[in-house]
């Protein structure tokens, strides 16, 4: 049963640059498309454009256009997106503590290899 509802929710976030919209998302709150594009330099325009779709349809982004030439197209969280953020939280105060777990495994083995 858990490893169903992780597999539906890595299968919703999986993607090279989905993580880095939420992320993107999260701490700017709403963005214009080409404010995410500068934002992500090495996502190509098609592949952030079909993730951001992805997301969309997901239920994880929303999309406002604004009926104007040029178009203006927005994108944010939407309430279930917004939800995700503790988790979000959690997975970069785990990261976090992987220098520091890897530094001290390499010096216990330097110093009982001494």
């Amino acid at each position: 049963m858990a490893a169903s509802g992780v597999e539906g929710a890595f299968r919703i976030l999986e993607g090279r640059w989905k993580m880095l919209i939420i992320f993107q998302l999260f701490a700017r709150g709403i963005l214009r498309f080409s404010e995410l594009e500068k934002s992500i330099p090495g996502a190509s325009q098609k592949m952030l454009i079909q993730q951001l779709r992805e997301l969309e349809r997901e239920g994880v982004v929303s999309r406002k256009v604004y009926p104007q030439v040029p178009p203006k197209v927005e994108y944010g969280l939407t309430k279930w997106g917004k939800a995700m953020c503790p988790a979000l939280d959690a997975l970069l105060e785990w990261a976090a503590l992987r220098p520091k777990q890897l530094l001290g495994s390499r010096l216990d083995k330097g110093s009982s290899q001494r």
